[in-house]
């Protein structure tokens, strides 16, 4: 099937694809509209973000719905209040030749009284964020007990997010025999277990492999100390002039730092995140799409809404903290057909995450260098070349010519060019002349799945679940009361009564004297290097006969335990 005409569409809505400028349908559009317009049937559609789902879901509800009826009939789940608006938007233009069809849209962060009255004037079909529908189903301002069709979009982003118990109890008030279209980017356990407690026998179509990423995005990571992640960012940027990018940092509070940083250095750049108000992301977003941003640093829950075609590149400033994410992230470049590179700027300890994308991705990374100054500085004069000879001529100026020759007519054509370049590329030169190579030694990645940057130690502490800590909150922890970056604590493992980190091995002393020394809530913190995920026993000797690096370096700290050192002070209760 190559046209729209052959899925089976009505004449009213293959006018209005012909009114968007639709040529052909996309692979998910060919595979889900006939389907879904054959019969009532459920569906699960594993299929890249930009490949066209919206419209995949959206034809077929349009056509089957009846107009006639003010009954809410469709209801489509988003996971955030941009991917809401977007889809209603898009199924206005889609609907816009139906007349008296009504979709409404409701989030958070607007009138929730507004959004109720335009429900009541008959909106057939609601497009909601799962928090602001249940509350609205709480105060009985909708009613979705005669819903027909169920749409859940993005669904892994919307378990990602810890919406489930809401799903399930917006899900609860509508009818068992309804039909539920499930599209998701990726296919994890918890997308999974929705699908068989919400839907009957559902058929799946798939675009490319599982969890596969973008066919035409190409992957690339570049490996850097912690501490010079900001520089290398500004350096891919500065490396590509044309740059039109989404960069993305695990948390609000990295987001707006990371925009505010390259605003003070002279970058079109703006910043996306939970804390802004309705008002401020459409400013943001509107400028993005017109270009007057060209660096949109966004997290990831703001991103889903972000719907551009001509996105250059996606620049993981910060890896996801579920690898999964990565997925949803790539998929923001080579939308439409057009290609698209993401960049992804990692330290040492981080390697081995690489690894585990390609699995889910099934692709490979390439490694690459954070370019010098003397590639950048040839990167921006050319780019600047290029320009000015693509540069339309402006008759304006034709009466100021004769004073402009007189000026030069001592300067050859080669001094003309010199100085006139220079006045542009003084800048980026001053800057790079001495600029310092940026690449970590070492770290790439080994067949087999080693890597070379050595080992780190792997360490037993005795803290768990019970006490209150997760992955993310013991790594947190452990960060504070050691001083070290960001980076420093990796490969965290929460146990019921005990957990597991790595560190570098320069940080062993650190971590024995400091942690040894402490107490937590009134307990004491007891740490151990670990062979494995094992305990190893204090003073066992390891194969060579000697003790272990902890019984050493537990017998130094007890011959220091007299001396008055900094180490006291740091005997507090966290």
């Amino acid at each position: 099937m190559s046209t729209f005409h052959e899925l089976g569409l009505e004449d009213r809505i293959l006018q209005a694809v012909q009114n968007l400028g639709f040529t052909s349908p996309t692979e998910v559009q060919i595979k889900a509209i006939p389907l879904l317009l054959e019969n009532e049937r459920d569906l699960v559609g594993l299929a890249q973000t930009g490949t066209g789902k919206t419209a995949a879901f959206g034809f077929p509800m349009i056509q089957k719905i009846n107009i006639e009826s003010r009954t809410t009939q469709g209801l489509i789940l988003a996971p955030t209040r941009e991917l809401c608006l977007q889809i209603t938007n898009e199924l206005k233009l889609y609907g816009q030749f139906y007349k008296g069809l009504n979709v409404t849209a409701i989030y958070g962060g607007a009138s929730i009284s507004d959004q109720a009255k335009s429900i009541k004037r008959g909106a057939q079909i609601v497009v909601a964020t799962p928090g602001r529908m249940k509350d609205m189903i709480g105060r009985r301002m909708v009613d979705i007990s005669k819903i027909e069709y169920a749409v859940l979009d993005e669904a892994d982003e919307m378990l990602n997010m810890g919406f489930y118990e809401d799903i399930t109890s917006i899900l609860s008030h509508t009818p068992d025999d309804k039909s539920t279209w499930l599209f998701s980017a990726t296919m994890p356990k918890e997308v999974s277990i929705i699908a068989k407690k919400f839907m009957h026998n559902p058929d799946e179509i798939t675009v490319g492999s599982r969890n596969q990423g973008a066919t035409n995005v190409s992957h690339e990571y570049y490996l850097v100390n912690a501490r010079d992640r900001y520089l290398a960012l500004k350096r891919l940027a500065d490396a590509n002039p044309d740059i039109f990018s989404v960069v993305f940092c695990r948390t609000k509070r990295d987001t707006q730092r990371v925009a505010e940083k390259l605003i003070d250095d002279g970058y079109n750049a703006g910043s996306l995140h939970g804390d802004l108000s309705q008002n401020q992301r459409d400013l943001v977003m509107k400028s993005f799409r017109n270009k007057q941003i060209q660096m949109l640093v966004a997290t990831d829950v703001a991103a889903r809404g972000i719907d551009v075609d001509d996105i250059t590149h996606v620049i993981n400033f910060q890896l996801p903290d579920e690898i999964e994410t990565y997925t949803h992230r790539s998929g923001r470049t080579g939308r439409a057909g057009k290609s698209g590179i993401s960049m992804v700027i990692i330290s040492k300890s981080e390697t081995r995450k690489i690894q585990s994308i390609e699995k889910i991705i099934q692709k490979p990374f390439e490694q690459k260098q954070i370019p010098d100054g003397k590639e950048i500085c040839q990167v921006q004069l050319m780019s600047l070349a290029n320009k000015v000879h693509d540069t339309e001529m402006n008759h304006e100026i034709d009466p100021f010519l004769h004073e402009i020759n007189e000026l030069f007519e001592d300067i050859t054509k080669e001094e003309l060019i010199k100085k006139f370049f220079s006045v542009e590329f003084s800048r980026f030169f001053n800057y790079y002349q001495n600029a310092k190579d940026l690449n970590a030694k070492g770290g790439s990645i080994q067949a087999g799945g080693g890597q070379s940057f050595g080992e780190s130690a792997r360490f037993f502490i005795n803290v768990g679940s019970r006490d209150g800590f997760d992955w993310m909150k013991l790594k947190d922890f452990l960060r504070n009361v050691l001083q070290v970056g960001r980076d420093g604590i990796f490969k965290v493992d929460v146990k019921n009564n005990f957990s597991f980190f790595n560190t570098e091995l320069s940080e062993i002393p650190k971590v024995l004297e400091v942690l040894n020394d402490f107490k937590y809530k009134g307990r004491s913190i007891h740490v151990e290097i670990t062979d494995g995920d094992r305990k190893r026993k204090p003073g066992r000797k390891n194969k060579s006969g000697k003790r272990s690096a902890s019984q050493t370096f537990k017998n130094q700290s007890r011959k220091r335990k007299n001396r008055p050192d900094r180490r006291n002070k740091r005997r507090k209760s966290y």
